[in-house]
């Protein structure tokens, strides 16, 4: 019976651990990546580590405020504008370079 407890014992540590991992990934993936799209998403990832971060404090530290899930939600809207604005400005580069490489556009 002690086998199926494992969910009990999720502390802190392993959410912040997850958000972490998330965070490198994208960070890597940002350096890495010559794709204007998978570093798009490689900031999407690292803001979603962000927010498992204050989710996590918010939900472990936080119990008469709510400031980490205020904190979460402005970052999605900030995520969500970001990745907007972002995609517009590549629409416009593409259609002048016809390419999707970032070292085309180096003169920005």
């Amino acid at each position: 019976m002690s086998e199926f407890n494992i969910f009990t014992s999720i502390t802190m540590y392993h959410y912040l651990f997850v958000g972490l991992i998330l965070f490198f990934i994208g960070l890597l993936g940002s350096i890495i990546s010559k794709n204007v799209i998978k570093v798009l998403i490689s900031i999407e990832f690292m803001l979603t580590g962000i927010n498992i971060n204050f989710i996590t404090f918010a939900s472990y530290c936080d119990n008469y405020k709510f400031d980490g899930f205020i904190m979460a939600l402005f970052y999605v809207g900030i995520g969500a504008v970001e990745l907007a604005v972002a995609l517009y400005i590549f629409y416009i580069m593409f259609q002048k370079k016809k390419s999707d490489n970032i070292e085309k556009y180096s003169e920005l």
